[in-house]
């Protein structure tokens, strides 16, 4: 792994839900760990639903770390550069434990 192109910083951020005084459930998003990545084009696509509308995906690649490794899809999303991107996939890399490699796509506003 070339430590050299880790050349922009991240963040992964964890949601929690938080009750209002009422009991109505809301999504809070909050810092979990912030660390360098190297971030690639992913595969930009289309999706038809009532209006073509289109998806853009980044691949960020990170050192391997147990704050890393403990990521999953369902509850973490990366923030880069004002924007938000869940997390639709994680690459071990061969289970070398040097580095892990998280596709994410931008959330919509």
């Amino acid at each position: 792994m070339d430590i050299g192109a880790l050349n922009v910083r991240i963040i992964f951020q964890k949601s929690t839900s938080v009750s209002d005084e009422v009991g109505n459930y809301t999504l809070h998003w909050e810092d979990y760990f912030s660390c360098y990545a190297t971030i690639s084009n992913g595969n930009g696509g289309e999706t038809e639903k009532a209006a073509v509308t289109e998806k853009e995906s980044l691949s960020f690649t990170v050192r391997y770390c147990k704050k890393a490794a403990d990521i999953n899809t369902t509850q973490y999303r990366i923030f880069f550069n004002g924007k938000a991107y869940n997390i639709k996939s994680m690459d071990n890399m061969g289970f070398k434990k040097k580095s892990l490699k998280f596709r994410g796509e931008r959330e919509r506003a």
